[in-house]
């Protein structure tokens, strides 16, 4: 049988084994957007039952909670964090209401889970209620953006360690390939000689960079505003509230948590989301960068560059039979453009704040936690399905840089610009391998011309002897 639970707006049936209530039932009913409910980001559950629980112990030593209730709702706070009743948050991730569906369905779980524990019906909220235990000393605009906090350095850790994975799956590239020459490009024209590990070398720089700037930007969200209750000001708090539950929660989550100094401000600031969008973006783009010229790398195999060989992952179409396409690469771009599109929802959602509230949090937290998830998932993706299996075409490098007039760059300190450029307007037309030019040319003497074209000659700054 359904119990009945009633709010100030009217009554409503409550599914008799279903630990929400009635708040949490409208806000399934209101908002049916986008598909995703709470449990699909169980880190943002987990760290609302984290302050959930860190709230309970503070106002029990304060004497504002009962050990009965209080104990009970400890308990269940930690039964959440374990990932248990993950099951019991169905609100949709997108809402009006600045996050309070939210809020109230984790109190009402926790009430009436409190309640159970305690040998009491679900939905007797006399003993343990959602509002008056669970939610006491607390609003939603300080529970609900510190939770996003906590629950945003988890993931964006946990994202720190899939870039970490594809970077090593690089390096491994680099290494491997490290004395193999190939030709360097510019504006996709002929560049000068370089070589696969120093191209690989720079893409393990540039995820490494953006793993420090993701590992900067996650410690902004460590300043929390827990105890600024409803616009700042503290109010149905104790004095020593938020100090001490700030105190409990770093204890409970292990970070070093911090009460920002002007709690009205950090109740309605989004600041520091908009700077982890603005990283999460850049990491986005460069990896997009870095597949693009997987694709070209690869493009071919007999048309194009095939300088490298990407493993074959599904026939590449329905009408022309042996076509492999570069799939991984071109997900991982497709990726991209979604966190470059949510770095724009999040940036006009952190604008949309009015005065001492922004209410466009849900929006902001379903963007940021679905695009951490996503560029993590990509990075695992791009190394196991494409970075571990890629192998270089050797011969075809060499035979590239050899037929290229790149090669005559090296010659243009010795001959001089307007020589060398002469050399390799006539090579060009020539369409024979540069060195066999350059030596029926008789530019240089045979030992002088091949001591120029060491491969470790052209790959890094070098001059010859007595200059």
């Amino acid at each position: 049988m359904p119990r009945i639970e009633h709010d100030f707006i009217g009554e409503l049936e409550i599914p008799d084994e279903a630990y929400y209530g009635i708040q949490t039932v409208r806000a399934v009913h209101n908002f049916q957007i986008s598909g995703q409910t709470l449990n699909a980001y169980p880190e943002l559950v987990k760290a609302m039952a984290a302050v959930k629980l860190a709230a309970a112990q503070t106002n029990m030593e304060l004497g504002l909670l009962e050990h009965d209730p209080g104990d009970f709702i400890c308990q269940v706070s930690k039964e959440i964090m374990q990932g248990k009743l993950l099951d019991q948050f169905p609100v949709d991730v997108i809402q009006g209401g600045a996050g309070t569906s939210t809020n109230m369905n984790v109190n009402e779980v926790i009430a009436n889970r409190a309640l159970e524990l305690m040998g009491l019906q679900k939905g007797d909220y006399e003993r343990c209620h959602p509002n008056n235990h669970v939610n006491r000393s607390q609003s939603t605009n300080d529970v609900y953006p510190t939770a996003l906090r906590v629950a945003l350095y988890w993931a964006l850790g946990g994202l720190m360690e899939c870039m970490t994975y594809l970077q090593e799956g690089f390096n491994a590239k680099a290494g491997e390939y490290a004395d193999v020459l190939k030709m360097g490009r510019t504006q996709l024209q002929d560049a000068v000689p370089m070589t696969v590990g120093q191209q690989f070398g720079a893409y393990v720089t540039t995820i490494g960079e953006d793993i420090s700037r993701i590992d900067e930007a996650r410690h902004l969200v460590l300043e929390i505003n827990l105890g600024a209750t409803a616009i700042g000001t503290g109010v149905n708090s104790h004095p020593d509230y938020a100090a001490l539950a700030v105190k409990r929660l770093s204890e409970i989550a292990n970070l070093p948590l911090v009460l920002s100094p002007n709690l009205i401000e950090a109740t309605w600031d989004t600041g520091a989301y908009v700077q982890i969008s603005g990283v999460l973006k850049r990491y986005a783009v460069k990896i997009s960068k870095i597949c693009n010229d997987l694709r070209l790398l690869s493009s071919g195999p007999r048309t194009g560059f095939n300088e490298i060989n990407l493993p074959p992952r599904q026939p590449g179409s329905s009408i022309m039979p042996g076509k492999v396409n570069p799939v991984i690469p071109e997900v991982v771009n497709q990726v991209a453009f979604d966190i470059i599109g949510k770095d724009v929802t999040i940036t006009m959602a952190a604008e949309a704040g009015q005065l001492e509230l922004n209410v466009m949090e849900p929006i902001i937290a379903h963007s940021l936690f679905s695009g951490i998830a996503r560029l993590g998932r990509a990075s695992r993706t791009l190394r196991d399905f494409c970075v571990d299996g890629l192998t270089v075409n050797k011969e075809r490098c060499r035979q590239l840089v050899m037929n290229s007039i790149g090669l005559i760059t090296v010659l243009a300190p010795k001959l001089g610009y307007e020589t060398a450029s002469a050399l390799a307007k006539e090579a060009l037309k020539t369409n024979e391998p540069v060195y066999d030019f350059l030596l029926k040319k008789k530019v240089l003497p045979k030992e002088v011309l091949d001591e120029l074209m060491k491969p470790e000659h052209m790959v890094a700054p070098w001059i010859e002897p007595g200059q």
